[in-house]
């Protein structure tokens, strides 16, 4: 399809209805962007589209419109139990944002009841409410509606609510695959009427999301929208305002030029992604708008090339001007060019900061005091090695090649944790603090007093286990001995057979006996002590008939 460019809502050739028009106002988006303006007029004519758009083009607008203005066209009025328009989304965060975003347009018209099914939340309570406010639009994660179509039993028959569907869209359709909810869509699908108008929105067109649009969809439009100044050739995935950059900085070197480039920018808002800190996690990469982000800075690169692209996407959005930073070590500079050429995404340098102030002594200090730091730092450092051998891109990532020393002094560790990674390497460039880290107290007292509780509890422990480890030891080897001695007899006995000797009677009697007062002593009928007492005394018998046999 041709590129689209932005205008006005009013041009579009369908009249939207003055409450959507008043809440595009209160919202603040007097223009259209090119995905709205080429996607809402198709979807509104009963057309199935499947749009592919780069993040932060608008796309849930694209949507949301449609959704409301099929609805208040339908010539009869939904019931409360019926659902006219389902919004299907990978993650909880994304649904939350949705359901926000609905919630200013649905507000101008009461006739309609919303409702958010998510995981996380009880389901009981989730179908008291739906039977209760209703749910003519439903917005919700696969796995929660899945779930929710199987619960006939607990008073809801929402097989028999969607036959009045007229709307479902799949946002977010190339993650809905990615996370694994092909089985649950397939499900879901099965549930609902086949006449009815499809959207499915993504930001890339894989091969299952075109398997997808081929099981899902009616004789699909097909929308692929570009950004004004993109050349219909390129399939350039960022927006064209955002500026990408990436700087080259030792692993000891990352952190401190963090903090530095926050601290020169403190007036801007910035979104930090990291692989083993809960700071931004994959979660917030992909379709949650967060207003007006300046900056987004990648401290290490991610571990799909595409989710590169979606968490620099969380900026730059919808018309604004963005940045985005990836810190890079010397040896993964041909990243740079992997995603140049992976991606269509053009990078230009940023050199490291200069008279930047070391952070990472106060860091030591603060996990010498406290026992949470001092751990966070060996979890975070743990996780981003593991994050590191993970890494799709192994080429270029590779972790034979990590320096690991200067990976821990760049997470202020005071000793190297044990790990399989680790196992077997000597680390000369690193020198662990000298005092024994398990000494290092909880700075929080109730904690430290637990963990002092803990560790009493498991010395006490070892000491009863080392207690019956003895004991057991003993007791075995008392067995077998006599299991031993047992064997030597039998071998003696087959021996002098081959060699011809005559055993009489009287010795095979005494054998007999032997294995008799074994089986005694494993079923506890006698002691220890008598078991040896009575078995030297058959050793005795035993040996006199032998000595008497050689004199003969």
């Amino acid at each position: 399809m041709e590129r689209v460019t932005e205008g006005r809502w009013e041009s579009l050739p369908i009249t939207l209805s003055p409450g959507v028009l008043q809440t595009l106002r209160e919202l603040g988006f007097p223009h259209m962007t090119p995905v709205q303006s080429a996607t809402i007029p198709l979807f509104m004519n009963n057309k199935d589209v499947a749009a592919e758009a780069v993040t932060g083009s608008g796309k849930t607008l694209a949507f949301v419109i449609p959704i409301l203005e099929i609805l208040l066209r339908q010539e009869e009025k939904l019931k409360k139990m019926q659902v006219g328009a389902i919004v299907i989304t990978p993650t909880r965060e994304l649904a939350v944002q949705i359901d926000e975003v609905l919630s200013h347009f649905t507000k101008h018209f009461p006739q309609f009841s919303q409702i958010l099914l998510i995981g996380g939340r009880n389901p009981i309570e989730d179908i008291e409410k739906f039977k209760e406010h209703g749910g003519n639009i439903i917005i919700a994660t696969p796995g929660r509606l899945e779930d929710m179509f199987r619960r006939k039993a607990d008073g809801l028959d929402l097989a028999s609510c969607v036959k009045s569907l007229d709307v479902l869209v799949l946002d977010e359709a190339d993650r809905l695959l990615d996370m694994g909810f092909e089985a649950s869509l397939n499900t879901i699908l099965d549930f609902l009427p086949k006449q009815r108008r499809t959207g499915l929105f993504s930001a890339t067109q894989t091969q299952e999301v075109e398997n997808l649009v081929r099981a899902g969809l009616r004789n699909p439009v097909r929308i692929s929208v570009k950004e004004k100044g993109v050349a219909a050739s390129s399939t350039q995935k960022t927006p064209t305002r955002l500026e990408n950059y990436y700087m080259i900085c030792k692993a000891d070197e990352k952190f401190n030029q963090l903090v530095h480039f926050l601290r020169q920018h403190k007036q801007e808002k910035h979104l930090v992604f990291f692989s083993g800190i809960l700071v931004c996690t994959d979660v917030m990469a992909r379709g949650i708008d967060i207003p007006e982000v300046n900056w987004v800075l990648q401290y290490d690169p991610p571990s799909s090339a595409s989710a590169f692209v979606h968490r620099c996407g969380r900026t730059a959005r919808i018309g604004h001007l963005g940045s985005a930073l990836v810190f890079l070590l010397p040896m993964e500079e041909s990243y740079v060019n992997f995603l140049s050429i992976n991606q269509k995404c053009p990078m230009q340098e940023m050199k490291p900061l200069k008279n930047v102030v070391d952070v990472l002594p106060k860091l030591k200090r603060l996990a010498l005091a406290d026992r949470a730091m001092f751990e966070k730092g060996m979890k975070a450092f743990v996780s981003c090695v593991q994050a590191y051998a993970k890494h799709e891109c192994n080429l270029i990532f590779r972790i034979k090649d990590l320096d690991f020393a200067s990976f821990a002094r760049g997470f202020a560790l005071l000793r190297m944790p044990r790990m399989p990674e680790l196992k077997g390497k000597c680390f000369s460039d690193f020198v662990p603090v000298s005092i024994d880290t398990d000494s290092i107290p909880f700075k929080d007292k109730n904690r430290e007093k637990q963990r002092q509780k803990l560790l009493e509890q498991q010395r006490k422990e070892r000491q009863e286990n080392e207690g019956k480890r003895k004991f057991i030891r003993n007791k075995a080897w008392s067995k077998q001995k006599a299991k031993k001695e047992k064997k030597k007899k039998k071998m003696t006995t087959k021996r002098r057979r081959e060699e011809g000797s005559d055993i009489e009677d009287e010795e095979m009697e005494e054998l007999l006996n032997d294995t008799r007062l074994l089986k005694r002593l494993k079923k506890g009928k006698i002691s220890e002590e008598e078991f040896e007492k009575r078995l030297m005394s058959s050793e005795r018998k035993v040996k006199a008939v032998v000595d008497s046999e050689s004199e003969d």
